[in-house]
């Protein structure tokens, strides 16, 4: 594995969780998510990617992303829950086969761009240059964001100001942009969630997500951006089986 990562929680936990962050953000912005499920007995392991988090990024295709992520299911190490975001679903949909088949995994995909057109990778990319050049700080988040904590508006101005520029060249060499294709043959041990923002906040990812296939749910919220994991993070533990206290 990587020695870039956050973990939280006891090695020995009965449970583990694999998150994958997205585009400029770093292992770390997992941090709400990573204690509540803490409090449900998880051990939960957060890589940065390629290019985040202080890493340097050399390879700018998607598939490179996906392989660097290898090493954390080597073994057949096996995950309860995996939960990626933007960017980094796009990672957790390319490592779905090599889940071990003998584990039941669920998946959530927070507001996965799955297939995107070259004029919106276009805009994907303006975002990444204002971001990196323009970097806000926590006070500037907390004031556009209001729903946002203090901690999570840290934790996005600390991704922002340590990604590697060069990232950026993600969207200019991936212009051919569909990933919707692995949401058609999900593995009989995989459950999928698709968690989407409101679409009058932007892109409107859901219509991109295949309808009437077997362990794949879909939703999206009214009112909430495309940082669900910030505005409503009770929103992605609801979509994770938990065990109910007996009554």
């Amino acid at each position: 594995m990587s020695n870039s990562a956050s973990q939280w929680g006891s090695p020995t936990a009965s449970r583990r969780a694999l998150l994958i962050h997205g585009m400029t953000t770093c292992s770390n912005s997992w941090e709400g998510i990573a204690q509540l499920l803490v409090a449900e007995g998880f051990f939960v392991v957060a890589p940065n990617l390629l290019g985040h988090g202080g890493r340097r990024c050399t390879n700018y295709r998607i598939s490179d992303f996906a392989e660097d992520l290898r090493p954390y299911f080597a073994m057949d190490m096996s995950y309860d829950v995996i939960i990626g975001h933007s960017f980094g679903c796009l990672m957790t949909l390319s490592l779905l086969p090599f889940l071990p088949k003998t584990k039941e995994t669920t998946v959530i995909l927070v507001d996965p761009p799955v297939d995107c057109t070259e004029a919106q990778v276009n805009v994907y990319q303006d975002l990444f240059l204002d971001w990196t050049v323009n970097v806000r700080t926590a006070e500037e988040h907390m004031a556009e964001n209001p729903a946002w904590s203090r901690r999570d508006c840290v934790l996005r101005t600390l991704g922002v100001a340590i990604v590697d520029p060069n990232t950026v060249e993600v969207f200019r060499r991936n212009k051919s942009w569909s990933f919707s294709g692995l949401l058609k043959n999900i593995p009989p041990h995989v459950k999928i969630t698709v968690l989407a923002s409101d679409p009058k906040f932007g892109t409107d990812f859901l219509e991109h997500i295949p309808r009437d296939v077997e362990r794949l749910n879909a939703k999206a919220f009214t009112g909430i951006g495309h940082w669900i994991q910030y505005e409503c993070p009770h929103a992605i533990m609801d979509a994770i089986p938990l065990p109910r206290a007996k009554l």
